[in-house]
């Protein structure tokens, strides 16, 4: 065989080999998210954090990633449970994660959580979190959400403030933001609220409150829905509308503001007669008052979420 060719073959052989070697490497990481859950470590700011992430199974291109960030007192893996999240996960096609706060709280900025007051990094955590798992699992590009219970719903505002760059959309539940913490975004950021009237722990007409880590102050749930709607550059005041009884005790009005900039919404599903709980959910805090079930918190923002990505 002339030289030349059989240098040619070697070539073509060790191309082949190499491409064979990618295919396979595919074939892997394909293979690698079958569906359901794993627990995750995550080294941050001389932290070991945890997390447990859920994914729909046989979904080979996810429809985006949901932080869903637990509430004062709880970990991530109670808020899968307490809010039963990986339904509305699989039925839209979301990958979500539970992370898991240092003390069972988060630096949401009020100052009255343990991590606030050590100055733990709760929004570094979450946004090194988001990458990894928008890395791993394929996320596209403006297809990250947050949503989250309590301490974890002022945490998941705290987010949308911080880090609009990443956060497209917010589902906060019983949860608003400290009167004295910054909110300017980078960018609009599409929010969809859930509050009580009778809410026991963080009162729905905003004020003082006192939760697991101590006092603060906070805006009310139709104040941080007009500050929203003035970030978002919203044209009119919102719509009223009152969904269908379900004869729970409990009724719900929202609150919908149109005309806001880049397709953003801003809605707030006033809960009359609600109290701290998960709208559907299985949250259970002692005296938390009436759960509605006139509308289903998880399953309502994950399809908020579908329809408010970049």
């Amino acid at each position: 065989m002339h030289a030349s060719t059989r240098s040619l073959l070697v070539r073509l052989t060790a191309l082949v080999t190499v491409l064979g070697c990618a295919f396979v490497g595919l074939a892997v990481t394909a293979a690698a998210f079958p569906g359901g859950d794993v627990r995750g470590e995550l080294s941050f700011g001389g932290l070991q954090r945890t997390y447990l992430v859920h994914a729909p199974a046989g979904v080979a291109q996810p429809a985006g990633l949901v932080i869903n960030l637990h509430g004062a007192g709880m970990d991530g893996a109670g808020q899968a449970a307490s809010t039963n999240y990986g339904a509305a996960a699989d039925a839209l096609g979301f990958v979500v994660a539970y992370p898991d706060g240092i003390d069972q709280s988060w630096a949401d900025g009020r100052g009255a959580s343990t991590p606030d007051r050590r100055g733990v990094d709760d929004v570094g955590f979450l946004i090194a979190l988001t990458d990894r798992l928008v890395r791993d699992y394929g996320i596209p590009p403006g297809r990250v959400f947050a949503t989250g219970m309590s301490a974890g719903g002022f945490m998941a505002n705290r987010l949308a403030c911080d880090r609009a760059d990443v956060i497209a959309a917010v589902a906060p539940v019983s949860g608003t933001l400290g009167s004295g913490v910054a909110c300017n975004p980078s960018r609009p950021v599409s929010v969809l609220a859930f509050h009580g009237t009778a809410d026991p722990v963080v009162p729905f007409n905003g004020g003082g409150m006192v939760g697991r880590g101590g006092p603060s102050d906070i805006l009310s749930a139709p104040a941080l829905s007009a500050r929203w709607r003035g970030i978002d550059r919203c044209s009119a005041d919102p719509v009223e509308d009152l969904l269908p009884n379900s004869g729970d005790g409990t009724s719900v009005r929202r609150f919908s503001a149109v005309g806001c900039a880049d397709g953003t919404d801003v809605v707030l599903l006033q809960i009359d007669g609600g109290g701290h709980t998960w709208p559907t959910g299985n949250f259970t805090l002692p005296g938390a008052g009436l759960t509605t079930t006139a509308t289903n918190a998880s399953l309502a923002s994950a399809q908020f979420f579908a329809a408010h990505g970049r």
